[in-house]
C-alpha cells in the first residue's frame, strides 16, 4: 500500500471529491451557503476567545451575551429592512436615545404608566422616520446626508430632552423588567420547542408551495441539516442559559421580532417589494411598485425599531444619560448584519442574520470585556472587523457581477 489511489475508479472518486469540496469553498466565499460562513466565524470567535479566558463559555456569560445583544439586536432588524434598500441609516442610535429620554421623562417626570410612556418612545421613533424617508425621498436628498443629520439633530434633542438634571434613574418594574425578567426552565424548554415546530411547519409549508407552482425543490436533505442544526442550538442555548438565570425575556422579545418581519420580507407583497426596490428601483418603478412609499414605510419602520431597542437598552441600565445611543452603538448595530452576510449595495440579506451578526459582534465585544481591553483597542478591533465583512461584501458582489456577465 502506498497510500495513493492505485485505480482509475480510486482517481476518479479523489477527483470527484476535491472538486465538491471546492464547489462548496467557493459558494462559501460568495456567501451562497446561508448563514454558515457566519456560524463558523462565530465557532471561531467563541475558541479563540476561550482560550484567553475559560469565563467566555460559562452559562453566566453567555447569559450576559444574550442580554447584551438584545437591545443592538433589535436596531439591527431595522438596519436591515435599510440595507436591504441599498441605502444607510446613521440616525438609529441617535433616536434609540431620544427615545429612551422621552420614555424616562414621561415615567419619572410625568407620571406616565409604563406602557404609554413605551408606546410615545416608539410613536417619536415613527414620527422621525417618516420625517427623514419623507425629506429623503421627496427632495431627492441621499439618505446618508439625511440620518447624519438626523444624528447630529437627534442627539441635541435628547440633551433638550433630558434637561439639566442628565441622568434618570427608571424604577417602573413594567420597564426594567423587559431586560430583568427570565424565563422559569420549562418555559425556556416549551419556548425552544415552539420554535423547532414553527421552523419545520414554515420549511414544510415553503416545500409545499413550491411544489405546487412546479419550481425546483432544493435537496430534502439540505432542509434537514437546517432544522437539524437549528434545534440543536436552540435546545443547547436553552440548557446553557438554564444553569444560570434562564432565558432572558429581552431576548424572546428579540426572536419575535425577528420571525415577524421575516415573515414580512418573506410572505407578503410588502417584502417582495422591498428586494426588488432594492435590487433595482429602476426597474420596480417601471414594474408598478411605489417606489418612494416603499422606501418611507422601511425608513419608519427601522426608527421604530431603534425605538423599541432603546428602550430595552434603558431597561438593562434601569436609568438613562446623555450618552445613551451613543459609544459604539450605531458602529455595532450597522456590523452586525453587514458581518452576517446582507450586502449594503441592496437586494440580498436577511433578517435573521440581524441575531447572528449581533451574536458576532456581541462576541467580539464581550470577549474583550473579559480580556480587560482598552477602548481604543476594542473600537480599533471592531472597526476593523466591519471593514473585512465590508471587503468581502464588496468582493462576493464583484464576483457575482462578473459571473452574470
Amino acid at each position: 500500500m502506498t497510500g495513493f489511489p492505485s485505480t482509475v475508479a480510486e482517481r476518479d472518486a479523489v477527483d470527484e471529491s476535491g472538486n465538491a469540496l471546492q464547489r462548496v469553498l467557493r459558494k462559501l466565499a460568495a456567501g451562497e451557503l446561508g448563514s454558515l460562513r457566519v456560524l463558523i466565524v462565530l465557532a471561531i470567535i467563541w475558541v479563540i476567545f476561550q482560550i484567553a479566558n475559560d469565563r467566555f463559555l460559562t452559562a453566566i456569560n453567555l447569559t450576559n451575551l444574550t442580554l447584551q445583544i438584545a437591545a443592538v439586536g433589535c436596531i439591527s432588524v431595522g438596519v436591515t429592512l435599510v440595507l436591504l434598500l441599498g441605502e444607510i441609516d446613521l440616525s438609529v442610535g441617535a433616536v434609540s436615545g431620544l427615545a429612551a429620554a422621552v420614555m424616562a421623562v414621561l415615567s419619572v417626570k410625568h407620571g406616565w404608566g409604563p406602557y404609554p410612556a413605551i408606546l410615545a418612545a416608539i410613536a417619536v421613533g415613527a414620527a422621525i422616520g417618516l420625517f427623514q424617508g419623507t425629506v429623503s425621498t421627496r427632495l431627492a436628498i441621499p439618505t446618508f446626508v439625511v440620518t447624519l443629520a438626523g444624528l447630529l439633530a437627534w442627539q441635541g434633542a435628547q440633551l433638550y430632552v433630558l434637561g439639566s438634571t442628565g441622568t434618570l434613574n427608571i424604577n417602573d418594574e413594567t420597564i426594567t423588567n423587559l431586560a430583568g425578567v427570565f424565563l422559569d426552565d420549562w418555559v425556556g424548554w416549551a419556548v425552544a420547542l415552539v420554535v423547532i415546530v414553527g421552523l419545520v411547519v414554515t420549511e414544510l409549508g415553503f416545500r409545499r408551495q413550491r411544489a405546487a407552482a412546479g419550481l425546483v425543490q432544493a435537496p430534502p436533505v439540505g432542509s434537514a441539516i437546517r432544522l437539524v442544526g437549528a434545534a440543536v442550538a436552540l435546545l443547547g442555548g436553552v440548557y446553557v442559559v438554564n444553569q444560570d438565570r434562564g432565558v432572558p425575556l429581552s431576548l424572546v422579545i428579540l426572536l419575535v421580532i425577528i420571525a415577524f418581519f421575516h415573515w414580512l420580507l418573506t410572505r407578503t407583497r410588502f417584502g417582495r417589494h422591498v428586494y426588488a426596490v432594492g435590487g433595482n428601483d429602476e426597474a420596480a418603478r417601471r414594474a408598478g411598485i411605489p417606489v418612494a412609499r416603499i422606501r418611507t414605510i422601511v425608513f419608519v419602520l427601522a426608527s421604530a425599531l431603534a425605538a423599541f431597542g432603546g428602550v430595552l437598552a434603558a431597561s438593562r441600565l434601569q436609568a438613562v444619560n446623555q450618552s445613551s445611543g451613543g459609544s459604539d452603538l450605531l458602529l455595532l448595530a450597522i456590523a452586525g448584519p453587514v458581518i452576517a452576510g446582507t450586502s449594503l449595495f441592496g437586494g440580498r440579506g436577511s433578517v435573521w442574520g440581524a441575531l447572528l451578526g449581533a451574536l458576532v459582534i456581541g462576541s467580539i465585544s464581550n470577549g474583550m470585556d473579559l480580556l480587560a481591553l482598552e477602548s481604543s483597542v476594542k473600537f480599533m478591533v471592531t472597526g476593523g472587523v466591519l471593514l473585512g465583512a465590508v471587503a468581502l461584501d464588496a468582493a462576493t458582489s464583484s464576483r457575482r457581477t462578473t459571473g452574470r456577465t
